[in-house]
């Protein structure tokens, strides 16, 4: 192993000539922006809070207390590009549309070839790629004639080609705050008390307005040609999907969340396959950002509730164990769709009234809202579909499974 380099506390602003290069955040170009810097290599080079790989980022420290990882290793990115050019969007230099993610997070080694060569350690946040993925589901829609092969987007073996993308967060805090409605200095003081002080330089390093918070990120899958998310040359669908590990993964019918999932994947593969792209944006916020241990607790909360588990019950046992019903903030959700130059969205399924809030209040038009088909609908997770409704969750109770395109569907936003 190489001798660590020595590090240096960085509670204060650097003295001296050594300056780490300025982030613009909002720049017209990424030579104006500046890059992000997050990497420990060299402490006079870092320009922001945190470092990278989001919630990954203690795995690393461990890999170097274990022996098992060089801590001065930098990442060669020879033949890393995307696989698919995204970008650059207007969205990107306006410092309000994106605040939680760097839109140059994926072509850093080309952006900033110049400073990679000058030896600063520029690592990238986003990863793009193309991939096949597999669900039962899909083969079961096969088998009903739900859907059918195209030998391109989906293959008679039930599998899509997708391009997809992994994004690391990235905030710029005056973005947060402007975002959140409040002030900097606040969100500053609440992220060093309530995450144990463990970022000091959030309230003494004014200087730096750039965190990598410890977190995790975001998957995107787009089924289709990429550019229709962007050029208006087709219909645009999608799916915004918190994760859920026990229903996404183990199939728990206590929910409503991979039955919702998939129905979003199937519908991204049709529309597709009529020459339009289909979107599935799946977050990184478990149990509405709560965590699974809160989860499980409400789980216990509901499930031994003297009357029994109930719609009345449903968000007043989460608030009850967690003090809160929801910590998803979904005001910063619609970054990705700036990220992606998206600005209409002709069917998107989902119930949520925040989700919708968040991507109008962002300026995105959404043409028809789609909620889950009744008959996707696991019997123990109508306590969950009633107390959604009850809450304000948008429903139409004549919408269902919608194959027919000539029929209405959803919600039709644009009479309103």
């Amino acid at each position: 192993m190489s001798e660590t380099k020595h590090i240096v506390l960085t509670s204060h602003p650097p003295q001296g000539a050594a300056r780490p290069p300025k982030i613009n955040w909002g720049a017209a170009s990424a030579a104006e922006r500046g890059p992000v810097i997050g990497s420990l290599n060299n402490p006079h080079q870092r320009n922001v809070i945190g470092v990278h790989s989001g919630a990954y980022g203690l795995y690393r420290a461990l890999a170097i207390a274990a022996g098992k990882l060089d801590p001065i290793h930098k990442p060669d990115l020879t033949n890393t590009s995307p696989t698919v050019q995204i970008g650059p969007f207007d969205q990107w230099a306006d410092p309000a549309k994106i605040v939680s993610l760097d839109p140059y997070g994926h072509i850093v080694a080309d952006a900033f070839k110049k400073e990679l060569k000058d030896d600063f350690d520029i690592r990238p946040t986003i990863a793009v790629t193309r991939a096949r993925i597999s669900l039962p589901e899909m083969r079961e829609a096969l088998a009903a004639g739900r859907i059918k092969p195209d030998g391109d987007i989906l293959l008679e073996t039930g599998e899509a080609n997708v391009t997809k993308a992994a994004i690391e967060p990235v905030w710029y805090l005056p973005g947060i705050a402007a975002r959140l409605g409040v002030k900097e200095g606040d969100l500053r003081r609440a992220l060093f008390e309530y995450t144990g002080a463990m970022f000091p330089e959030l309230v003494t390093r004014s200087d730096l307005k750039v965190f990598l918070p410890p977190i995790g990120g975001i998957t995107l899958y787009i089924f289709g040609n990429v550019p229709t998310l962007w050029d208006g040359s087709g219909e645009v669908a999608c799916r915004v999907h918190d994760e859920c590990n026990g229903s996404d993964v183990f199939g728990s019918d206590i929910c409503t969340c991979r039955p919702y999932l998939t129905h979003g994947i199937e519908e991204c593969i049709k529309t597709a396959q009529r020459g339009g792209a289909g979107l599935i944006v799946y977050n990184r916020k478990e149990g509405r950002a709560l965590g699974e241990v809160t989860k499980f607790l409400v789980y216990n909360a509901r499930k031994r509730n003297p009357d029994g588990d109930t719609a009345a019950a449903y968000f007043e046992k989460t608030e009850c164990v967690a003090g809160v019903q929801d910590m998803r903030f979904q005001d910063m959700m619609p970054d990705v769709f700036h990220w992606l130059g998206i600005t209409k969205i002709d069917r998107w399924f989902s119930m949520s009234d925040m989700k919708y809030d968040a991507m109008t209040a962002q300026g995105i038009r959404i043409v028809t809202q789609v909620p889950i088909p009744d008959d996707l609908i696991p019997p123990d997770a109508r306590v969950e579909m009633d107390a959604k409704k009850a809450a304000g969750y948008f429903t139409d109770d004549t919408v269902s499974r919608p194959d027919d395109l000539d029929k209405p569907q959803g919600r039709g936003l644009d009479q309103y």
